[in-house]
């Protein structure tokens, strides 16, 4: 089996800061990491591959220095890592960005999986998983929290508004993982030194059949008009009484603020 896993270096979360005029995340001025949920996508594609057998390939998009994140995927155990680096790259929104991961799976081909996090932890947008599987008309799988491979189904356990719901889907597919779905895996003194010595294969935009005009700023049909800090306008009440007298004054100040009593 050849699972595919999707990986972003993203901004240390504690310390983003964002252009006030672009919108655009200050990436250059801050410390990088690998972005936390696709750790957790990494460690699902390592359970998968030693429960059936089978390669793991890293893939991510973005500046030479996203090399780094590779070399984690690698420290941590994928088979395979591979970066999509080219200048004109820069500033392309979540939609370019599934896009051009889909070409690159593409490229990759045959797979059996994609495996992607639920959300970046700088972005916050959510959609690149569910993207790539449109991008690529395959069945998908979200909010994933257990993922098991039979045959040529994947069956995953998905979150859902209070509890979870059994899925199934024929291979290949896409899944998107969530934080709860697993524990990852800490990378050794050992495999860290051994990541550092293997080759990581790069992929331009000519290699994926695309042009600079579909891709970055341009390409993207996604702006940002706006960046603000939302001000918190909320009050807090506490009603000291019994359950059933603080049941009441609650619904009566709902009551009130609909103009019903």
């Amino acid at each position: 089996m050849h699972v595919i896993v999707c990986v972003k270096q993203v901004p240390s979360v504690e310390e983003v800061k964002v252009d006030a005029e672009t919108g655009r995340i200050l990436r250059e001025e801050l410390p990088l990491m690998v972005n936390p949920n696709d750790r957790n996508a990494i460690e699902a594609a390592l359970r998968l591959r030693d429960e059936v057998g089978g390669t793991v390939t890293a893939v991510s998009m973005g500046p030479p220095q996203a090399e780094e994140a590779l070399r984690e995927a690698m420290a941590m155990g994928v088979n395979r890592a591979v970066l999509i680096s080219d200048p004109a790259l820069a500033g392309s929104d979540a939609f370019v960005t599934s896009k051009v991961l889909a070409k690159a799976a593409l490229k990759l081909a045959p797979f059996d999986l994609i495996v992607c996090g639920s959300r970046s932890a700088d972005g916050e947008t959510g959609i690149v998983g569910v993207q790539i599987a449109e991008e690529l008309n395959l069945p998908q799988i979200t909010w994933v929290l257990e993922l098991k491979v039979e045959g040529e189904v994947v069956r995953a356990k998905r979150s859902i508004d209070g509890g979870y719901e059994i899925v199934e889907a024929c291979l290949p597919a896409v899944v998107t993982v969530t934080r709860d779905a697993n524990k990852p895996r800490y990378p050794t003194m050992r495999s860290i030194v051994e990541a550092c010595r293997r080759p990581i294969e790069r992929l331009s935009l000519k290699d994926l059949g695309l042009s600079p005009e579909e891709v970055g700023f341009k390409g993207s049909p996604t702006r940002i008009e706006r960046v603000f800090q939302a001000e918190r306008k909320r009050r807090a009440t506490i009603i000291s009484k019994p359950v059933e007298e603080a049941a009441r004054e609650v619904a009566l100040m709902i009551l009130r603020e609909l103009g019903k009593v």
